[in-house]
């Protein structure tokens, strides 16, 4: 934790987090991106950073991938309702942000959903081929 005063604010105490986390973004910079090239090229996947101090914490990099997406009238007045009500700046945005908090919510079950899925793959690779 960063040295403060024990009559330290809880914005005093976020800020000095923050600066902490912008020190250590800048000064690993570089060997951050050495590793993350040479994973990316292991795994043939992107990867993000981000760290974590006190109570603060804040992605690095991370990806923003456009999804072509079509929805229903209902479905974007709920997208248009967090932009009007300032929840985001989009309905991408808004989108978005809808995305992790249904999966933080639904989180068991995306994992049964995910399991019965690879079961289904299971099956298919036992089956008849088709060439």
């Amino acid at each position: 934790m960063p040295d403060l005063p024990a009559d330290a604010t809880q914005e005093t105490r976020r800020a000095a987090e923050s600066g902490r986390i912008d020190s250590f973004r800048e000064n690993t910079r570089d060997a951050r991106m050495g590793i993350a090239n040479e994973a990316e090229a292991l795994f043939r996947r992107k990867v993000s950073w981000g760290a974590t101090y006190g109570e603060s914490a804040r992605l690095f990099t991370h990806l923003g991938v456009p999804v072509m997406t079509r929805l229903r009238v209902q479905e974007r007045v709920v997208l248009d309702t967090l932009v009007d009500a300032g929840v985001a700046r989009t309905r991408s945005d808004a989108l978005a942000w809808c995305v992790p908090l249904i999966a933080s919510k639904e989180d068991e079950w995306l994992k049964d959903l995910r399991k019965a899925f690879e079961e289904v793959e299971k099956v298919r690779r036992k089956g008849p081929s088709l060439a």
